[in-house]
This record gives C-alpha cells, structure tokens and sequence, in this order.
C-alpha cells in the first residue's frame, strides 16, 4: 500500500509500519489494521486517488469512515477513531523518549529536560508553538466534565504548558501562570489576594509601574497602599493594621538595589493572614528562592532574564500551595495570557538561563570593582560587593547575583550627561534589560520614593552587563568618564 493513502500526517518512523498493512486476499482491496471494514481503491484523478470504503455484509454505517471530497473529486478518510498504528507508534515513541527522572535534579538539569515532551509531540525535541483558540472536544461528556488537558487556547496550551512546568520547577511552587508582560503579572498577583477595603504594604524601591498601579487602579478599587523602607525587616510588624492583606516585596530594587530580609518579614507577620509577594526578576529562581524564604507568591518579568534575547514581552508568576487555587482563578477571570510564539521564546531562553547567568553574574562583578577603582565614582551599589551595606544579607539567603547594578558620579548636570551617554559604541541606551547586550541609563528618582530620601547630590547610572567582553566594556565605559569629566568643566 503507497504511504500517500495515510490519510492523517505521522511521524517518519511511523511510515514503514502504516505501508505494511495485512491483506485480505482480494484483488484491489486492503485491510487496514486494526479496523473493521476494508478500503477500496479507486481509480486515479489527477494527483490524487479516489477512495470508495468497501461495505461489509451486514456492517452497520456508523462502522463506515467518514468521506470528504473536494471539488475536484479527489478524497480522503477521516477515521472516527484513533487508529491502532497511531496509538502504537505513540506507545513506542513515549517509551522511548527520555522523561525526566523523578529523583531531586539540579537546576541546569531541569532546564534541559523540563517542559518537554517528545512522546507528546512526535518525537520533537522542542515543543512546538501551539497557535489555538478553539479548542475542539471529542464527544460531550468531554466538554461538560472538561476532562482534558487543554480546553481553550485563552486557558492554556502545550506552549504555555511548556514554561509554566519549568518554571514551577524551579521555583518549587504548586503552579505558574503566564502574563504577556511583567508589569501584568504583578497586577494578576496583586488582585489575587487584596479586594475592596484591604490594604497592601509595598517596599519603596518598587518597580515604577508597579508604583503607579497601586496609586492608580488599586487605589481607584478601594486599596490603600502604603510603602515601607526596603531595610525594614521584622520591623514591619509595627506597620501591619487590620486590613493588611498583602505584602510586596523586589529584592534588590531594580534602581537602588536594597536587599529586603525575607525571613524576618515573613516571621513577623507569620500568624496574620497576609500574603507575601516578591519580585524575582533580578536573581532569578536559580540564585533566589522567595518561596523557601517565607513568601507566597514569586514573580517575574520573563522579559528579562527568562527571555534573554531581548525579543519578547513576558511574566510568570508562581504561587505556593495556599495562594494557588486563587492566583489560577484570578488570571482566568482576567482573561490574562502569554501568546503562543513568546511562550515558545520564553522556554527557548530558559534553556540557556544557567549559562547566561553565570556568564551575566561574572562580568557584571567585574565590571562592578573596577568601577570601584575609578576616580570619578563615587560608589558601586552591586549587592555581591563587600562594600554594599546588605551585602550579609546577600550571601546568606543568595547564592549568586545578576547583571544589572548601578554606580553614582558626581551630579553635573544634562550637558555632562549626554557627554557621557550619547558617545557610548557598546552600552546601548534603553529600559529593560536581561538580554545579550549591554545596557545603560541614567536613574532619575524624583517621584519615585515617598519613604527613603535618596542622596540627591549624585547621579546614578545604571547597567545591564551583557555578553560582550569585560576588557571592551571597560575601555567603552572609561572613555564615557572622561567624557563625563570633560564636560564637567
């Protein structure tokens, strides 16, 4: 039998044993494995075949395969059922596919084998981009009972299902939803455990936007929002009143680069019912873990460092075994979802993520102390330098550190500024950050700190270390301080 009258695609492997099917013994008819009735084989029309199923005596017509033609008479059988050399090619390939062990593994590992299901998927190694919304259900009890993996392509797909299990796994949290952005994804979480009338306690080096959605939306649902010193620590029980429900945490800030001690909030507020938020973006689940530490909720802009290409928008977040069930609810009802092709660019990125962070945490470090031997600089705020006031903080509950830190110079105003920036060949000047190419911007804090008094007579400047060579940077970034005290006068 011709492979060309396999009427649904099958893997390559597949294709010797669908061409071996039994005959019965007549002239023209072949039996296709498995089935109950016969194939008639038709004459030729054009390039394609004309298929007639043979009746057998006494077969009632439900046993008959369904018949679609085409304009041009061309056909070809759909099977009612799952066919028995799919099912056992399926069988085979999930046998043989390498599933992850169900011993502790370390993370490179996980990010290797996690999120991959070769026996799903035809024996690809990568799972491939899921484009769905319609989600079609084999008969009704199906759809009433939604008893299948995947029920809307809104609610979740292989591709989603890709990242939300590596994440997870990294995290050690019970589930991760996806967010087309990080900003979405702390406003998911933040509504997932405040309502109307509750009040939620947010560090003062807070993400900006995250900032102008608590001002703003939150305080427009009844949310009252009060911001904290990042070192606050156990003393943030003094600040707790009857209608905290929430604590949100970034650590380090993304600006000013505080450190907040976890375990001795999450202690302090440990008999209240208060959920404790963080924003992991910086150290990533492998150099941080929130939900070992006291919190409830991680979160991520995937953006950055999940992404790593600088090519996607992106946010995870994953909750513990308590906040789950509501983050799950509150991101459904919010009609939040992450797009097929950035779910498959997130778990592309997460892959490499060991590497990339080892590689990201070296040169930032040493691009940080030589910073540190500049005349000009006035500090580095990098928390893997001894010199940074958390830094004790940082080797007890960290076990690396990220690309991203800034140093201060003295304030010269914008003439000195764009001396410095705009002659930069390598540093290229934007937000975000977590991608392959260095980055850098100068910090403005005006507005943005209500609690702490950061010192106004420096100038911040911020970088993202990429993968470029440390000995370039340099050379770059000491040709913009000359540029910088040139203009200074």
């Amino acid at each position: 039998m011709p492979c060309e009258r396999i009427m649904r695609p099958v893997p390559l492997e597949d294709t010797s044993a669908a061409c071996q099917l039994p005959r019965d013994g007549n002239a023209g008819t072949e039996r296709m494995a498995g089935t109950p009735f016969k194939i008639q084989v038709g004459q030729r029309r054009g390039m394609g075949k004309t298929w007639r199923p043979a009746q057998r005596p006494g077969a009632p017509h439900k046993d008959l395969p369904a018949r679609i033609l085409d304009k041009t008479g061309a056909g070809s059988i759909v099977m009612r059922k799952e066919s028995f050399i799919r099912q056992q090619t399926s069988n085979r390939m999930a046998k043989s596919s390498p599933q992850p062990p169900k011993r502790q593994l370390h993370e490179e590992t996980i990010l290797t084998h996690r999120g991959r299901w070769p026996g799903e998927q035809g024996g690809m190694v990568n799972t491939p981009v899921s484009r769905a919304s319609t989600i079609l259900y084999p008969d009704l009890d199906t759809l009433e009972n939604l008893s299948q993996p995947y029920l809307y392509g809104r609610r979740g797909t292989p591709s989603s299902r890709s990242v939300e299990d590596i994440v997870t796994a990294l995290e050690g949290g019970a589930g991760t939803r996806l967010t087309p952005s990080g900003l979405s994804a702390l406003s998911c979480a933040l509504l997932s455990v405040v309502s109307s009338g509750d009040e939620v306690l947010v560090t003062d080096n807070i993400y900006e936007p995250t900032r102008q959605f608590c001002d703003g939306i939150l305080a427009r649902m009844g949310i009252k929002t009060r911001y904290f010193d990042p070192r606050i620590g156990a003393r943030i029980a003094g600040m707790v009143s009857n209608n905290t429900r929430a604590i949100l945490l970034e650590s380090p800030g993304s600006l000013t680069f505080e450190l907040q001690d976890l375990p001795a909030i999450s202690n302090s507020v440990r008999k209240r019912d208060i959920a404790i938020l963080v924003d992991n973006t910086w150290a990533t689940p492998l150099y941080y873990k929130p939900l070992d530490l006291g919190a409830d909720i991680s979160i991520h802009a995937g953006t950055k460092m999940f992404v790593g290409h600088s090519d996607a928008m992106f946010g995870t977040i994953t909750a513990n075994a308590e906040w789950w069930p509501r983050l799950k609810s509150t991101h459904g009802d919010l009609g939040l979802c992450a797009g097929p092709d950035d779910c498959f660019l997130a778990a592309r990125g997460l892959r490499t993520l060991a590497i990339r962070m080892k590689e990201h945490q070296a040169r930032a470090l040493e691009l940080a102390s030589w910073l540190e031997g500049q005349d000009l600089v006035g500090s580095v705020i990098h928390p893997g330098l001894a010199s940074h006031p958390d830094h004790d903080l940082f080797e007890r509950d960290y076990s690396g550190s990220g690309s991203l830190f800034a140093f201060t110079l003295p304030a010269a105003g914008h003439q000195s500024l764009a001396a410095l920036m705009d002659g930069m060949e390598l540093f290229g000047i934007g937000f975000s950050w977590g991608g392959f190419e260095s980055l850098i911007l100068p910090v403005d804090l005006t507005g943005i700190r209500t609690v702490t008094s950061p010192p106004n007579d420096d100038q911040i400047i911020r970088l993202h270390v990429g993968l470029e060579n440390v000995d370039d940077l340099k050379k770059d970034l000491e040709a913009g301080l000359k540029r910088y005290r040139a203009a200074m006068g």
